[in-house]
């Protein structure tokens, strides 16, 4: 008689693996002599066959499209992050895909520094930087703060800046070093107020960043102006005093557009706040 042949279903091998041969055992095996180990099946995790269901995919989608639009500075100006993308931008940011981006850029970044020939420059070429999101990671104050969820506040961000733990962002590191052993004059330009001028500087350094040339930060004459005005202002006194600019690294647009823009310029991600 001949039977209708039929794939053997997970199932089925599973219980053929396990049970047969407890069936018949060896009779020469001891007791810890097994054809196959014990237990031979811990547990079947199947989640990554289920798929997201078409709101799911949606929402993801409309995020990432918002997340794209925002770094390559498509959005008006915006005060916090959509309230559908809470949980999108939270994994982005603890997850790889933040990760990933940030190494990319300074992968770049270094690879166009070792283009560049300082020879016969008197010290004049310049590297600037900027601080927050670019060397120093407030990641640790946005996890309690909804990873930009909420709208920002100065005062409870001022507290967190007192602290003076941010940690470096270590692809960001690698590029300061970089271009410090190469003979950049480095400029860290930062909206920091001015009287954060000493905890800013003992953070920097206990998070690895040395022998920069210049820390600028805001003074009271700084006070009102929009970010690209008051970077660009600060630019614009470092080549009035002959630097070059051939690099600019910062998280956003106002820290790389405006007047004395650098030869060339890398906007790190950050999808949790936007400066104008």
């Amino acid at each position: 008689m001949n039977f209708p042949r039929r794939p053997i279903t997970i199932s089925a091998l599973i219980f053929l693996l396990t049970v047969l041969p407890l069936a018949f055992p060896k009779e020469t095996s001891s007791s810890t002599d097994h054809q196959f180990p014990r237990p031979l099946i811990l547990e079947i995790n199947e989640s990554h066959h289920l798929k997201k269901s078409p709101a799911a995919e949606e929402s993801e989608l409309q995020c990432t499209s918002w997340r794209v639009a925002a770094e390559a500075n498509n959005l008006s100006p915006w005060k916090k992050i959509p309230d559908e993308c809470a949980d999108y931008v939270k994994e982005y940011m603890e997850y790889k895909g933040y990760e990933i981006d940030l190494q990319r850029v300074s992968n770049e970044s270094v690879l166009y520094a070792r283009t560049l020939n300082l020879s016969g420059s008197d010290g004049k070429f310049s590297w600037v930087f900027d601080v927050d999101e670019t060397l120093l990671s407030n990641l640790p104050y946005y996890v309690d703060h909804g990873y930009g969820l909420e709208i920002f506040d100065g005062e409870k961000f001022d507290e967190w800046v007192e602290k003076g733990e941010a940690p470096a962002l270590k692809s960001s590191l690698k590029v300061y070093e970089e271009v410090l052993a190469l003979g950049f004059k480095v400029f860290l330009l930062t909206g920091r107020s001015e009287r954060f001028r000493n905890i800013t500087a003992r953070n920097l350094v206990r998070a690895g960043f040395r022998n920069w040339d210049k820390l600028i930060l805001r003074s009271t004459e700084d006070n009102g102006k929009t970010a690209i005005k008051y970077k660009s202002g600060k630019r614009n006194e470092l080549v009035q005093e002959g630097y070059k600019i051939l690099g600019n690294s910062g998280d956003q647009w106002s820290d790389l557009l405006g007047t004395s823009i650098s030869e060339r310029s890398f906007k790190l991600p950050n999808p949790m706040y936007y400066i104008p």
